[in-house]
Parts: structure tokens; sequence; C-alpha cells
């Protein structure tokens, strides 16, 4: 069955929203759309009006392409003062049968109950391993047959401060929350390839105003780390070395300067204006040091938090965010982070944007999370998926319209 899934990465720096289709296991972008952010610091709500206004254009956005409304998303919330807890849960049947996803579903609630404070939200329940009648381990009972099942189970939470302007906030839109997830473990989906759930991997994700590292073992978030350093430091350098403004400071790192100095050449240059009024030349060797230097901290500083939150051995690092489509970001993890496999680079089609991981993750996430428990994920009720499908089949003339039908038809 084909689901219609519609995610909302709210950023410091732009808000993205992306509307992706899931079909046997393959995930296909509809749309992804983003404006710039506001009243929004270190993924916190700062000013609950202003994100609003751009929650509703950036909606707007999608709707005008899609042809439909958008009432329902799945989102990243912050995961500052985040808690980490052992669950465990048991069940018993009365008599022997075939395990199925409600059976899984009623496990995990069970392994949480009682654990989450009246303070906390809970994020995220993750099952670590399942044991059938008390010996065999399995990573999915589905179709086992049984009568005594248990789990051990991760559960995430964060305070409810977190959360709760997020929810007002959507609210004031009508629009509901299907499912809420950590950046670090959407951005973990988005690459997750077939060996990485028996790996140890690491997640950055080199936002607006900080960098979240995370870590993932057995497709569980089991620790994370924020570091209050991001993309506007390097455009607060470029911008105190040059005197010139934020906004074309990071023009400049975004369109010109380079993130491997090997890579930038000694005799291009670029003109601004800086405070002064005065038109200056920016050499793009120069001022390729300058971005080098500071995502190197960065990438540094993100290093040393992987090894104080875990001892094991890291097969992946997964590292996201705008800053990584940096021309040569690759090079400078090469020199961080050395043989380890480095992935950086998104081939989603309609989101190859790093930007846009977070969203693209949430959606493969949540359909992975409701395939799990034996449920289907859509965001977008059946009368909208008619009507996208029609909507889309008026345009038949068009490689937009031939996308969408290739898309909605078997």
């Amino acid at each position: 069955m084909k689901q219609i899934i519609t995610s909302l990465d709210l950023g410091s720096n732009c808000i993205k929203l992306v509307v992706g289709e899931v079909f046997r296991g393959e995930m296909f972008v509809l749309c992804a759309s983003q404006v710039k952010s506001s009243g929004i610091k270190n993924g916190i709500i700062t000013n609950e009006d202003k994100v609003v206004t751009c929650v509703k254009k950036v909606i707007k956005k999608a709707e005008g392409i899609l042809g439909i409304k958008i009432d329902k998303v799945v989102i990243n919330v912050p995961s500052f003062d985040a808690n980490f807890i052992k669950g465990e849960g048991t069940i018993t049947f009365d008599e022997e049968k075939e395990i199925t996803g409600s059976d899984i579903s009623s496990l995990l609630s069970q392994s949480v109950s009682r654990r989450v404070s009246s303070r906390e939200e809970l994020v995220s329940v993750f099952p670590t391993l399942f044991v059938v009648n008390g010996d065999k381990i399995v990573k999915d009972p589905k179709g086992k047959v049984a009568k005594e099942l248990s789990v051990n189970s991760i559960i995430t939470t964060v305070p409810k401060g977190n959360i709760d302007s997020i929810y007002s906030a959507l609210s004031k839109l009508d629009i509901k929350v299907a499912d809420i997830s950590f950046g670090s473990v959407a951005d973990y989906y988005a690459y997750r390839e077939k060996p990485m759930p028996d790996k140890t991997v690491a997640t950055i994700n080199i936002g607006e105003d900080k960098t979240e590292v995370g870590i993932i073992e057995k497709d569980s978030l089991v620790g994370c780390e924020t570091i209050n350093m991001g993309g506007r430091n390097i455009d607060r350098d470029i911008a105190y070395i040059y005197d010139i403004s934020l906004e074309d400071s990071r023009k400049l790192k975004e369109d010109f300067a380079m993130c491997y100095k090997s890579k930038a050449s000694t005799s291009e240059v670029a003109e601004v204006i800086n405070k002064s009024e005065e038109k200056i030349k920016i050499n793009q060797y120069e001022i390729s040091e300058t971005v080098y230097s500071r995502v190197r901290e960065i990438l540094e500083a993100a290093k040393k938090s992987i090894n104080i939150l875990t001892k094991h051995e890291i097969s992946y690092i997964i590292i996201s965010g705008g800053s990584t489509n940096i021309d040569g970001f690759k090079n400078v993890c090469s020199l961080v982070f050395g043989s380890s496999k480095v992935l950086c680079e998104m081939e989603t089609m309609g989101a190859r944007n790093n930007k846009f991981s977070t969203c693209v993750g949430l959606i493969k996430l949540y359909a992975n999370k409701l395939g799990f428990r034996g449920k289907t994920a859509s965001t977008v009720n059946a009368e909208n998926q008619k009507l996208l499908t029609s909507n889309k089949r008026k345009n038949d003339s068009s490689l937009f319209g031939k996308i969408y039908n290739y898309f909605f038809d078997n």
C-alpha cells in the first residue's frame, strides 16, 4: 500500500517541509519546500507568532504545488536535556498464538508504563531485543508462535517545555502532530543502509546555531549531546574578517567559498560592499581558509563528543545540515575522521540538498516504525490522496505530471 507522509523540520535558519510517498520500501519525494525561519533559536521557539507565520508560508507553498490540504505532520523536536531510560515488559497469552503487530504495540506500551514522569514528554520507544517463550532472542517476533513475549527497550524523553511551544504553534494552524522524533534518529534513517542496524553509527547535524551529535545502536538512539556551534559561526567569522553583513557572508559561504583550501583558487575573487560602503575584493583561497578553520573546529568538537558518548568502534558517521553542501566538506571529514565511512550527501530524488535530510529521515522513520507494528503510516487521508492523484493526472503532458503518475500508478 502506498503511504503519503508529510514531515516538518523547524530549524533556526530554515523551516523545511517534505511530502513523500513510501511504497514497497522505497521513498519518493513528491514535494520539498522551505522558507526562511524566524522566531526560533537553538531549535527552541522564541516567538510563537513568527513561527506560525513561517509554517503557514511553507505549508501554503506545498499545498500550492500538490493541490491538497496539509493538516497532519511528523516533526523533529530539540534534544536538550534528553533522558534515556531502559524499559522492559512481558505479555503472556492464554494459549500459543501467532504474534501480531498489535501485540508488539501493546508490549512496547507496557515497557513504557510508569517510567515517564509528568514533567517529561515521551519522544520514542525503540525495542533492542525480543524474547520468545523466555529463551529465544529475535529482532522481529511478528509471525512467531508463542505463549509469552518479552521486550527490552530504550525510552527517550525530554522536558515538556521543549515541545509545548511547538504543539501550541501548530495548533493555531489546525495542524496535528502524527509523530515526533529527535533529528539524530531522523538523520540516521535518511541515510540508513542494510549493514547499519548491526553497527554503531554516529550522527552529526550541523545546524544554524548548534550541532547535535547522536549515537545509534541497533536502530536506537542511545545517547546525544549538543555543541554550541553551527553554520552561523562560519557566517560570523567571514562577516568579522571582511566587515560585511551576515547576509553577504552567508551568500559567500554558500556560493563562493570552499571548505577545503586545496580546492580553492588563489586568483578567483568576489566583489562585495562592506559596512563602510566600500567595494572590496575577497580572494577565494583566503575566505576558504576561514571556512575550513571553523568547519574543522566543529567536526573536532563533534569527534570529542562521540568519544565521550560511546567507547564502541564507529562504523559509519552520518553528517547532515546545510553547511555540508559547501564544496570540499567531505575532504575535511576525511582529515578529521580518517577511514571511517562518512555519509554526507543526500541521494533522495527531489531533496538532494543535505538540509532536507531530517525531513526525509522523519518520513522513513515513521513508515518503518508503524510498519514494524503492522500498521500503515499516512498523514494524508484517502480523500486527499485521490485528489492528489487526480490533480497530477490532469497535468499528464508535463514532465512533472508524468513523474506523479509514475509515483501513483501501479
